[in-house]
């Protein structure tokens, strides 16, 4: 029984001194496996908005009890994270420009281009997936794990494009940790949603026009 009660101590001690942890962690996970086996709808854009940003919000609001602005909703320090997205557009432009060039890439991103589609699917998409990973993942681990929580959100970020051309995924641990540290810096996912946008318009402008 003494060693039954010292185990349940042990748990007991391991949830309460990680419980933001466990919850920001768990959701992220639980919302990246249910997006995949249950999404919601035929809309995946739906589906994504309501697992990676309406779950978020509402656990950060009712489980945490805190404000979604402390987790990146703010416009933060727009002045820092402005000079970022123009420094990292100007970059990936000619970035983009070679990445074209590969075979992969053509095969995934040149079958045509649609600005409904964009406007109405694509950017909701990205959206959720900045808000997951650079909003809920990022700031919700950042008071325990500082900086290293830009480490922790790339991972999600390389995966979630898997089944993507292999050297956008290659690249994803470079600008996932990118991004994160503009996140990081700027107090909000809003500029690495604008940098997500303005890639994703420009391959498929690229191949398509």
């Amino acid at each position: 029984m003494q060693f039954l009660a010292q185990e349940y101590r042990e748990l007991k001690y391991f949830v309460t001194d990680n419980y933001q942890v466990i919850i920001v962690l768990g959701l992220a996970t639980l919302s990246l496996t249910m997006q995949w086996y249950r999404p919601i709808g035929s809309s995946l854009a739906l589906s994504y908005i309501f697992y990676f940003i309406l779950l978020p919000v509402l656990t950060i609001r009712f489980v945490l009890k805190d404000n979604p602005l402390h987790y990146g909703f703010a416009l933060g320090n727009y002045r820092i994270w402005l000079y970022y997205v123009l420094i990292t557009v100007i970059i990936s432009v000619p970035v983009l420009l070679i990445g074209a060039k590969f075979t992969a890439v053509y095969k995934y991103y040149g079958k045509g281009f649609s600005y409904y589609e964009f406007f109405c699917l694509t950017v909701p998409t990205l959206l959720a997936w900045e808000y997951l990973l650079r909003g809920f993942v990022l700031f919700g681990l950042k008071e325990r794990f500082g900086k290293a929580s830009i480490i922790i959100q790339m991972v999600p970020f390389v995966l979630l494009h898997l089944g993507k051309p292999e050297v956008e995924t290659l690249s994803c641990i470079i600008t996932g940790l990118w991004f994160g540290w503009i996140a990081y810096r700027g107090k909000s996912f809003w500029p690495t949603f604008l940098i997500h946008v303005f890639i994703n318009f420009s391959i498929k402008y690229f191949l398509n026009f």
